[in-house]
């Protein structure tokens, strides 16, 4: 017994000490918000959080009110679920709340990619240079001329005036245009030298982007799982596979011949040689850069012409913006004639389309905003009340139950309504209240603070063009009218723009 004794209590200690490291033993303390730790030790909630976000994170609030603590793989979560109470999150110091920390370990896990000092900053430096005011008007532009290559190459070429009706998927087809597009406008062409003219090397960047759309949409599928790092085996082989073809077909070393490479993607290459980045970690900040840049646009271009639609008042309205801006520029488009010219500022003039684009991602974009705690702090809420929260813990948001489909601030939150955001003047509307109180929160499809979206105007010019373009060159109807619009996919919660859990098919011809 006596030499039994000392192995039982090492033992004993090591399965205590294995409960306090899964969690088992943390206690809410004095101050701190509401604990839920959850059934199971160590991973807590994530089964549930990860079956249906939003619907798990409206139970807790019903349980423990605007904010409460979770813990979820390990980790504890602090959620903010008050709208008013979002600036104390946004605005805190990055000593105390930092973003970086949590997105280094997501990009490492899910792109390979190990990110330099200041990585952020750079690309927010870049993207405010190249992706916003004068660059995006470059931007524009090599968009343009990658969209009418696309979408008019698809119905034949206009020596072939085909109007006969062509088929697709609605979801397959505008995430298929706009990624195809956004990545030839970023990252460069087919030099005509190679395949020996204009003309070829167009068809060199259809084929090249229609193969790199098919291997994307594969990895896009897998995301998630990957992202929360519960694929199984041949899964994760599979991604494997796709990380290594994305690293090849992105490398630096074939950026060299490509012609009109975006100055952000070049800017962003440069930038990472000159820190003596080796050219592999290059090449998977590459494809970092295509899925931070394509992965939702493509989504949410699907959602917002079939919200157009399925809302004939919707349609007229923004028809007749892009009709009276063509006209203001004494543009026309007919049998035989020039291509239309689609500029930035053309583009500044659709403020019914604005207003679309906006309730559109009111509605399909749902990101969780995840800040680290980096020392021991306090968050004042906007009833006065404060509550500490845990150095090593982490606080985040989740806007689309707490602000984009609350009835308070946008009555009928689930009913897409394309003037919501105008105001009687037909201006930009920005008044939204919640308990009396305006919110400055009201719409976070991009984030906010420091850390909203980087290319959030080149993303929202895509989406202008790609319908513009479709309203100006194409019939197109849904095949069924009476199909009711799909649900969204809920296994997505969390990563941007939601997908629709099935494709529902449309029909579209040339106009002229």
């Amino acid at each position: 017994m006596g030499f039994l004794l000392p192995i039982l209590l090492a033992l004993l200690a090591s399965v205590l000490g294995g409960l306090y490291f899964l969690g088992a033993f943390r206690q809410r303390r004095p101050g701190e918000p509401p604990l839920d730790r959850g059934p199971i030790p160590w991973l807590g909630h994530v089964l549930e959080f990860r079956r249906d976000t939003a619907m798990f994170l409206e139970r807790m609030k019903r349980k423990h009110g605007d904010i409460f603590t979770i813990q979820l793989g390990g980790l504890y979560f602090t959620f903010l679920m008050d709208p008013l109470s979002f600036g104390m999150v946004v605005k805190e110091a990055r000593a105390k709340l930092d973003f970086t920390k949590f997105a280094q370990q997501l990009v490492q896990k899910v792109f390979g990619y190990h990110s330099m000092e200041n990585d952020h900053k750079f690309l927010q430096m870049s993207s405010n240079k190249h992706l916003m005011g004068d660059g995006l008007v470059v931007m524009t532009q090599a968009m343009m001329s990658n969209l009418q290559n696309l979408m008019l190459h698809s119905v034949g070429t206009k020596h072939d005036r085909n109007k006969t009706w062509n088929e697709d998927g609605l979801f397959n087809y505008s995430y298929n245009i706009v990624f195809r597009a956004g990545y030839l406008a970023l990252f460069g062409n087919e030099t005509p030298k190679s395949p020996g003219s204009l003309e070829k090397a167009k068809e060199v960047d259809r084929e090249e982007s229609q193969e790199l759309f098919r291997e994307f949409r594969k990895y896009d599928q897998l995301f998630p799982n990957l992202a929360y790092g519960v694929l199984p085996p041949g899964e994760k082989r599979e991604a494997e596979r796709l990380k290594r073809l994305f690293w090849n077909m992105l490398s630096v070393q074939k950026m060299k011949t490509k012609d009109n490479i975006s100055g952000w993607v070049r800017e962003q290459q440069q930038l990472r040689e000159e820190h003596g980045m080796e050219d592999f970690m290059q090449n998977r900040y590459m494809f970092l850069l295509l899925w931070a840049s394509q992965g939702n646009t493509g989504p949410a271009a699907f959602w917002l012409l079939l919200y157009l639609m399925k809302h004939p008042e919707a349609m007229k309205a923004v028809q007749g913006e892009v009709e009276e801006v063509l006209k203001e520029t004494d543009q026309e488009v007919k049998h035989g004639g020039p291509l239309i010219d689609l500029t930035r500022d053309m583009l500044l003039k659709t403020p019914i389309l604005d207003s679309a684009v906006e309730e559109t991602l009111r509605l399909i974009a749902a990101p969780v905003l995840t800040r680290a705690v980096l020392q021991d702090m306090s968050l004042r809420m906007s009833d006065g009340n404060e509550y500490r929260i845990r150095e090593g813990d982490r606080v985040a948001l989740f806007p689309y139950t707490a602000v984009h489909i609350d009835p308070e601030v946008h009555p009928d939150p689930l009913t897409f309504k394309y003037d919501r955001f105008l105001t009687p003047e037909g201006g930009k509307k920005t008044d939204f209240y919640k308990g009396g109180k305006k919110l400055k929160y009201y719409n976070m499809p991009w984030g906010a603070g420091i850390t909203m979206c980087p290319g959030r105007f080149f993303a929202t010019n895509e989406l202008k063009q790609f319908v513009f373009l479709m309203l100006t060159y194409f019939d197109f109807e849904l095949k069924n009218p009476e199909e009711k619009i799909p649900d969204i996919d809920i296994k997505r919660w969390g990563f941007g723009s939601m997908q629709p859990t099935k494709d529902i098919q449309f029909r579209y011809r040339l106009r002229f």
